[in-house]
């Protein structure tokens, strides 16, 4: 899944003066990650992991490519520990990460689930939240329990048929997807420490730039080819540039002008998507109580995020009345 570019979010209580809201652009942006299960699963059948996640990144760092050059003189100025951070980005947030959830969404299709691995990924804030504890030192909100417990018993209940009853057929791909959402976070907080020195448009394109590198190293340690066959082709472009280049940058502009609660709840528009396009065209079948984990999940990972901007609104207007 190409939603983990990692430029931060813009941390907005109030539309700007000036510009009008956009949070319908942020629901046809999630929306059209929706979609990546329904491009994703024929090139899952036909390709190995390793050979998606490569052209994933070739087709996207191609149309670029204008303005690799300037980022890669941004990073050359990078201190030691940015130019790490950034490395680390594009290897393990993009490439590694999306090799595992290519890898967990296909094991899932196999038994006729394309919905839990997408909707995973929405876990990816909780654990964002918990490593920007660990890497950036940021305080940890009392109620952040609150938001994680039921998570992760969304997450149990989404990931087993029967959560009663486990089966290790069942726990691979959950726990592929959730290493995926757990390096897209890391992603997200590393993109956190090293955007004050580097532009979102500089960070996006040295991520895809670095991520081509890693998934060149996928391929070569999972023997995958590099080369798709030509039926595949249409595919592996509509991927990249679809749920991936084009959904990312819809999204990134409309949070220009977009309070984050708002952008919040548009997001839903990503699961809610995922499952119709899971159950109505993909012959996905979940159980009332995976259907249950979704709902959980969708729901918690909201709330969080529409008290974590409400949150850092009074933090800020604190800051500036001198409170």
């Amino acid at each position: 899944m190409s939603e983990t570019v990692v430029v931060t979010r813009p941390d907005r209580s109030s539309t700007p003066r000036g510009r009008r809201d956009a949070t319908w652009l942020v629901a046809v942006s999630a929306a059209l990650w929706g979609l990546d299960g329904l491009l994703r699963k024929p090139l899952a059948t036909d390709l190995a992991a390793g050979t998606v996640v490569l052209w994933e990144h070739i087709i996207p760092i191609v149309v670029l490519a204008p303005f690799l050059p300037a980022a890669v003189r941004a990073f050359l100025r990078l201190g030691l520990r940015d130019k790490a951070a950034v490395v680390v980005i594009g290897v393990g947030a993009s490439a590694v990460a999306t090799a595992l959830f290519t890898r967990a969404f296909a094991i899932a299709g196999e038994r006729g689930d394309f919905i839990t691995p997408l909707v995973l990924q929405k876990l990816q804030p909780v654990l964002a939240i918990a490593l920007a504890v660990l890497v950036l030192g940021e305080r940890l909100r009392p109620r952040f329990g609150l938001y994680v417990i039921p998570a992760l018993a969304g997450a149990w209940l989404l990931a087993f048929a029967d959560p009663t009853h486990l089966r290790v057929s069942e726990l691979e791909p959950a726990l592929l997807a959730l290493g995926a959402a757990a390096l897209w976070a890391a992603g997200t907080v590393l993109g956190r420490l090293v955007s004050p020195s580097v532009s979102p448009r500089d960070l996006t394109t040295l991520r895809l730039a670095f991520g081509t590198v890693g998934a060149f190293g996928v391929v070569g340690v999972t023997g995958a080819p590099v080369l798709p066959t030509w039926g595949d082709a249409v595919g592996l472009v509509l991927l990249a540039l679809i749920p991936g280049l084009l959904a990312l940058t819809l999204y990134y502009r409309a949070l220009q002008s977009t309070p984050a609660s708002r952008a919040t709840l548009a997001e839903l528009a990503f699961p809610a998507t995922a499952a119709v396009v899971g159950a109505l065209l993909l012959g996905t079948s979940l159980t009332w109580s995976q259907w249950t984990g979704l709902a959980v999940i969708a729901i918690t990972v909201t709330a969080m995020g529409v008290r974590e901007a409400r949150a850092s609104a009074r933090d800020r207007a604190g800051s500036l009345s001198g409170g």
